[in-house]
This record gives C-alpha cells, sequence and structure tokens, in this order.
C-alpha cells in the first residue's frame, strides 16, 4: 500500500474483521446440511454472537460446494471433501462476507465442483479469492469494504501444484514457497491497493505445533511486499503470532479425529481491529469444536487454549494480554 492509495479523512475510523481457520463442511458436516442449513445447528448461540460483531468475516472454505463431480485424486490422498449447494446459504446466514478457497481440497471433486462452489457463493453473496476459472481470476483479489474503509484480500496456497490454475484450467492460487516467494506473489501484493492489504495463505503441512522454517521465512517476505495482515492455515491447530501474521488460525468446523496432545478441537476466532494504517490489535476468542458443530470453549479448554497461545506467541517475541476471557494481541507498537 502507498501513500497514494490513502484517502484524506477526518476522524479516525475502525473496521473489526474477523478470521476462522479452516472451515470443513463435507463428510458428517454435510449430511446434516442435507437436514438443515439453520446456522444454528453448527454453531452455538456464542461463536454466532462473536462473529456478529464483526463488520467483515472472512474464512478458509476447506471443501467444494457442489452437488457434481467424482472424486479426482491426482495425489492419491486420503480425503476429499464437498458440502451441498445449501452450505453457502448457510454461511451467508452466518454472516460470512468472503473466504478463500486456495488450498488443498478445492479441487477434490474436480473442476465442476470447483465452478460450482464458485456459483453457488456468488450467488449467496460471498466473495471468493483463491482459485477461479482459469490463472488470472484465481489470482484476482477481492476487495471488501465497511466503515468506510477498503480491505483488499487475496488467497494462496502452497500446496498442491497439481490443483494450480492454468490459462486455460481452473484451479487455485498455487505459489511454491519452499524456497522462497515467488515472483508473482510479490507482484501481486504489490499491485494490491486499500487501507490494508490482507494475504490469506494455505501454507506448511498438516499437525505441527509451530510454523515451519519456510513458512516463517516467507512470512516476512510478503510482509516485506507490504501485506499488511497475513492470515495462514493448513496445520489444523493454531499457531502463535508475529506482527501483522497470524501464522495458523487452526480449524473451525469439522468431523475430523481429535489429536489428544495437539488438540485440534481447541481453537481461536481472531477479531482484528484495523485502521486506515492497518491492522491495530487482535482479540482472540476460544471455541471447542465438537463433532460437526463449534461451541465457545468452557473454562478448562479455555485454560488450555489461553496457556498454549501465549507460549505459542512467546515463542515467537509476542506478549498477549487476557481480557475478561479474551486473548489480546498489540499488532502495533503504539496502540498499546
Amino acid at each position: 500500500m502507498t501513500e497514494g492509495t490513502r484517502r484524506h479523512r477526518g476522524p479516525a475510523m475502525t473496521v473489526t474483521l474477523a478470521l476462522a481457520g479452516d472451515t470443513m463442511l463435507g463428510r458428517g458436516v454435510a449430511q446434516r446440511l442435507e437436514l438443515s442449513a439453520d446456522p444454528a445447528h453448527f454453531f452455538d448461540t456464542g461463536v454466532r454472537a462473536v462473529l456478529a460483531r464483526a463488520d467483515l468475516v472472512l474464512l478458509n472454505l476447506e471443501c467444494c460446494i457442489s452437488d457434481r463431480g467424482r472424486q479426482w485424486d491426482p495425489m492419491r490422498k486420503p480425503f476429499h471433501f464437498r458440502a451441498p449447494p445449501q452450505a453457502a446459504a448457510m454461511l451467508a446466514e452466518l454472516g460470512v462476507h468472503a473466504v478463500t478457497l486456495a488450498n488443498n481440497h478445492a479441487l477434490d471433486y474436480g473442476q465442476d465442483a470447483l465452478l460450482d462452489t464458485l456459483d453457488h457463493l456468488a450467488a449467496a453473496g460471498i466473495r471468493t479469492v483463491g482459485a477461479g476459472a482459469d490463472l488470472d481470476r484465481a489470482w484476482e483479489p477481492a476487495v471488501l469494504e465497511a466503515g468506510g474503509l477498503r480491505l483488499s484480500v487475496l488467497g494462496v496456497t502452497d500446496h498442491p501444484s497439481e490443483f494450480g490454475a492454468t490459462e486455460r484450467r481452473p484451479g487455485v492460487a498455487y505459489a511454491d514457497l519452499g524456497t522462497g516467494a515467488p515472483d508473482r506473489l510479490m507482484s501481486a501484493i504489490r499491485g494490491m491497493s486499500g487501507d490494508a492489504v490482507i494475504v490469506c495463505v494455505h501454507w506448511g503441512p498438516n499437525m505441527t505445533a509451530a510454523p515451519v522454517t519456510h513458512v516463517r521465512r516467507s512470512a516476512r517476505a510478503l510482509v516485506g511486499a507490504g501485506a499488511t495482515l497475513v492470515a495462514g492455515h493448513s496445520a489444523h491447530v493454531f499457531h502463535g503470532v508475529a506482527g501483522p501474521v497470524l501464522y495458523d488460525m487452526g480449524d473451525f468446523i469439522d468431523d475430523y479425529i481429535v489429536d489428544p496432545e495437539l488438540r485440534n478441537d481447541l481453537g481461536l476466532i481472531f477479531l482484528v481491529t484495523l485502521d486506515e494504517h492497518g491492522p491495530v490489535r487482535l482479540s482472540a476468542v476460544p471455541i471447542a469444536l465438537d463433532y460437526c458443530r463449534t461451541r465457545i470453549a468452557d473454562p478448562a479448554e479455555s485454560g488450555w487454549i489461553r496457556h498454549r497461545f501465549i507460549a505459542a506467541c512467546a515463542g515467537l517475541g509476542t506478549e498477549v494480554r487476557t481480557e475478561e476471557g479474551t486473548l489480546t494481541v498489540d499488532l502495533r507498537p503504539s496502540a498499546a
């Protein structure tokens, strides 16, 4: 973001952006969606109230939405996720404004199912980034507006390369981050404008307790190119925060087996306050994932989440405050 993209305003305005990690609406969740698309069946009152506090809600949708296609498996992976068309209406009623589709499940049921996903979400009024009918559209940012501010959002994934869009084939915005941030990604970020530049990245391996080396290296490159907020996911476990980088937001809803040590069933909803200069602070609300339903964490679960998040952030040099059950991180030194 350059000075030329900023507009002169009167008193400072702020926007609250709610961010959540992997949102998997396939398999067991899909079976329940076939019966009802009421968000209350999938998220408790507390979770829905947290999202309602935000001006904008952005998720990583880790499935396709379609009633077409068949399992497409060039990598021979064990899991394939597809939600029924009514999933789009459920997300819209939940208050979701945009999703990133740049991940390793967007093409689980082939190109037709991906194109259906784009259509269903558009019909529900939900913006998409990170996937498209061709290379240019997969890499096209979305601009979200609220409170007089403009947030420019880009979605990319570092796996799998087989899902990458081409000039003639639908797919995701694929960026090989193994040896650094590729030129296309750096150029895309530098070309974005707005009051905040948000990069959603699906990066690194599953079930890791902390960001791996190439993820940390890539994060520095993204911020250096102009990203004012980086929102990561893929590990299924939340990681710490360092500056404007949320290394991994964990899971938001699923039907997964729970790892007894990493506790992928315990997570956070991240509320980021932004003004015309970018992110100001982050508030994280503890959540617990039951089978196909997410709720506000109970006191014991919240204690585990609080301890782990504080330790994860401390390992990255970040201080966390606890304020009335919410975990708070200052994203700007002067915002104490």
